[in-house]
């Protein structure tokens, strides 16, 4: 069967792979989706309202090298519909969205756009080929917006530092700016990032600095789409961690400010 993740979240042409899928479209499930229902104005489930296979059919229909035709259907009005076109190649492990109605649609995290500011209009062409499958310039358009941003976003980075590491973080941060290649600035910090900002001992950073090294020598729409989607979900996660970060101090800051107020009040 195809996976969620796939129907909501790729645009066209980006490849998604998967592997012990059944080549007889009648052993797939229905998986259900969430997507935005443009009648309720919301999030809303939507389900697959027509089978893998031609209805009534007694032989087995095989997915590989095959267009599908998705018909999904908003369960709360009933109303609304979303198309998508899906090629399945030969081994049955490779899936690739060739169609979708309505468009993939480009939008932004709200906190990304407000913190990129001036930079938004280059994020969105990104989104725009990516959306197209153009993964050549996705990547050189958030390639361009990481090397625009990466100074402040290291700068912001310093006020999460845990005290014991702090000098060591602005020695290296001051190092950093005197070179004008992001990768170089990415790997001279890279390994004095907050706990905070590694989930589950991951570094976005060290990712990122990975992807924007592969990405210069990625020859196909198709590798540099991967590159590019990487890319934006690292500054997208980074920007939101930071933020939510501040946030939390700032709220707990003024909590035990207030606290201690009453407590001296008595």
């Amino acid at each position: 069967m195809i996976d969620k993740e796939f129907i909501e979240e790729y645009s066209l042409f980006r490849k998604y792979k998967s592997e012990g899928i059944s080549k007889n479209l009648q052993d797939w499930k229905k998986t259900p989706i969430n997507m935005t229902c443009n009648v309720c104005k919301s999030l809303q489930t939507f389900n697959l309202s027509n089978d893998f296979y031609y209805e009534g059919s007694s032989q087995k229909i095989f997915a590989n090298n095959r267009v599908l035709n998705l018909k999904y259907i908003c369960q709360s009005c009933k109303n609304f519909n979303r198309h998508f076109y899906v090629y399945v190649n030969e081994n049955v492990n490779e899936f690739y969205k060739v169609g979708q109605f309505p468009e993939w649609e480009i939008k932004m995290d709200k906190n990304l756009e407000k913190t990129l500011n001036k930079h938004s209009p280059t994020f969105r062409k990104g989104l725009v080929c990516e959306s197209q499958g153009y993964g050549i310039g996705a990547f050189a358009y958030y390639r361009r917006i990481t090397e625009e941003i990466i100074d402040e976003l290291l700068d912001s980075i310093s006020e999460l530092i845990e005290e014991e590491h702090k000098s060591e973080y602005l020695i290296a941060l001051e190092k950093a700016k005197k070179t004008r290649v992001t990768q170089e600035k990415i790997d001279i910090v890279k390994d004095l990032l907050p706990t905070i900002l590694k989930p589950n001992g991951m570094n976005p950073l060290g990712v990122l600095h990975s992807e924007l090294s592969e990405g210069l020598h990625a020859s196909t729409d198709e590798a540099c789409l991967e590159n590019a989607n990487h890319i934006k979900s690292i500054l997208t996660f980074l920007i939101n961690q930071i933020i939510q970060s501040k946030e939390s101090a700032k709220s707990f800051t003024s909590s035990m400010k207030s606290l201690l107020e009453k407590k001296s009040a008595k």
